[in-house]
């Protein structure tokens, strides 16, 4: 079935997407969207149930977001800095408590204190500030720390001139032996979590047979306490663009969409100002300056749904379908979008090609591990006396990290949950045995990830945390199997139980539901919420004892 509605929506291409067809006719109001759903579902040839379901899985389209008019964050860095409460309370002074709603992580994990207003996102924390923001009609630029303990760092270099940095991606492209050389040399792996090496994506999707093939920035990646890729989209846009444009070059596609969460409305902004910038100065579009390559870019925008930052759900949203993810293989640089070789990368990544094809390979790779080459953004949250986005070289000691770039936290913690809510769970004991590397993070158990550091305060429940994170997965889940969509509701149940009402949790029952997320989920929401949990068993046991059965 899904390959039947794939290839309706194919038909129109990502020019008249079904998926923002959708999307336009939710937001049409009541009494008129059901009409305009329908008058989609005609126009793409898909039935009615098909467009109702799609359009009932996305949280800013849901009938329960029609009336609220602001959103307080309530992603895993603003729960556990408590200042939430505070917010909701001086917001009640202006709103009705059924006009605020919440929403998953905002991207302002640098202040703790986030809020979604207008499309536009704010922080704040007093009083006269907020009063300001909600006369205001301009929104407000985040102020990010950035550092880096790199000679020659990668993406915080700022763009001078424009005209020279697309020059120098087209002159690549008419080599793309040499091009490619460079990615595999440079031992470039994917930013966005999994780490799988860039360059085999590139050669798969070159390799595949087909005349039309794309490039997908997932730009939807949602990690609470990850702000890295909010950061690059707003402040280094155009290095996320020529990466895309050159990988579009190298496999022989020319088309690229940037796929940005709607929790990012700057970030939206920001990128459809620099394509812009691009087709009006002619480095975009068809046969770009004589040269014979052409490309351009589609800039699409979320409707809140952290699972598309799994990038099968991603494909499908795309295309209109259910987000929900695909079984694997086929593999999006086979059988990507509408079917099509696609290669589909996240923000961080593609911001890295510019400089390993001026620099090379080496000299990007140098700056890293044997494994993990190269350099890494880090951000790291409003705990810190720098909170901010910082470009770390591979292989650097995680306390240096801490300490040193953000100046340690203002207030005492246990344990930094490092790679968003399904990363692990690193207690303060164990930080000056770690170094930021892929390999370091997995071989004492925990995950790199995304590279978003969240404190956890001292005084903060790692039991209350746990039931968050049970909740925000069940919350989140596509639902397509049955361990992630039963099993995270099952896990909050056990928990609020024990901290509600004092019931003690079966730790036996409890570690058979953890080995059965684990592999029986499809993707890494509901595979991978098992390793901060486990973390938290083995590292806050005795804090943990009392909520349990003695086996």
């Amino acid at each position: 079935m899904s390959k039947n509605l794939r290839g309706l929506s194919a038909r129109k291409g990502i020019d008249s997407s079904l998926y923002e067809e959708i999307v336009e006719a939710s937001q049409s109001g009541i009494g008129k969207a059901e009409t305009n759903l329908k008058q989609v579902a005609e126009k793409f040839l898909v039935g009615h149930s098909t467009v109702l379901g799609v359009s009932s899985f996305y949280d800013f389209l849901r009938k329960e977001h029609t009336g609220k008019k602001v959103f307080i964050c309530d992603g895993t860095a603003c729960l556990t800095s408590g200042k939430q409460d505070d917010l909701r309370k001086k917001l009640l002074m202006n709103f009705n408590s059924s006009e605020i709603g919440t929403v998953t992580c905002l991207g302002h994990c640098h202040t703790n204190n986030a809020f979604m207003y207008k499309n536009h996102t704010w922080s704040t924390d007093d009083l006269e500030g907020l009063e300001l923001m909600l006369k205001s009609e301009d929104g407000m630029i985040p102020v990010f720390n950035t550092g880096t303990n790199s000679e020659t760092p990668a993406m915080l270099e700022p763009l001078t001139d424009i005209e020279d940095y697309y020059e120098t991606i087209i002159r690549h492209a008419n080599d793309h032996v040499k091009a490619i050389h460079e990615l595999t040399i440079s031992g470039l792996r994917g930013r966005g979590g999994a780490g799988f090496p860039f360059h085999i994506k590139v050669k798969s999707a070159r390799e595949a047979p087909g005349i039309k093939k794309y490039v997908v920035c997932n730009a939807d990646e949602g990690d609470p306490g990850a702000f890295s890729d909010k950061w690059l989209l707003e402040e280094r846009t155009h290095s996320v663009l020529a990466g895309m444009m050159l990988t579009g070059f190298l496999i022989g596609a020319d088309e690229g969409v940037l796929y940005i969460r709607g929790e990012y409305p700057e970030s939206v902004s920001a990128a459809k100002n620099a394509v812009s910038v691009l087709e009006n100065t002619g480095l975009v579009g068809e046969n770009i300056r004589g040269t014979g390559l052409s490309f351009r870019f589609h800039v699409v925008e979320g409707s809140g749904a952290y699972i598309c930052g799994e990038e099968t759900s991603l494909l499908n949203s795309l295309e209109g379908l259910r987000p929900e993810v695909r079984t694997r293989p086929p593999f999006p640089a086979v059988y990507g979008l509408f079917g099509k070789p696609t290669v589909l990368s996240n923000v961080e990544t593609f911001a890295n090609l510019r400089f390993i094809l001026t620099e090379g390979g080496k000299a990007w790779a140098a700056m890293g591990t044997e494994r993990s080459a190269g350099t890494k953004l880090v951000s790291l949250d409003g705990a810190f006396h720098k909170p901010g986005v910082y470009e770390v070289r591979m292989g650097t000691p995680l306390k240096y990290v801490i300490d040193d770039l953000g100046g340690g936290t203002r207030y005492p913690v246990k344990a930094f949950q490092i790679g968003g809510p399904l990363g692990g769970l690193v207690p303060v004991s164990e930080v000056e045995k770690l170094t930021l590397d892929f390999e370091s993070f997995a071989e004492a158990g925990f995950l790199l990830g995304h590279a978003g550091i969240v404190s956890i305060p001292h005084d903060f429940p790692i039991a209350e945390l746990l039931s968050h994170l049970f909740e925000f997965t069940a919350r989140e889940s596509c639902g397509k199997c049955f361990p992630c969509r039963i099993g995270s509701h099952r896990g909050h149940e056990l928990l609020e139980g024990a901290i509600r009402k004092g019931e003690k949790i079966d730790r036996t029952l409890f570690n058979d539901l953890l080995e059965t997320l684990q592999l029986g989920s499809l993707c890494a929401l509901g595979g991978g919420l098992p390793l901060p949990v486990r973390n938290a068993l083995t590292y806050f046991s005795d804090e943990l004892a009392p909520h349990f059965t003695v086996n």
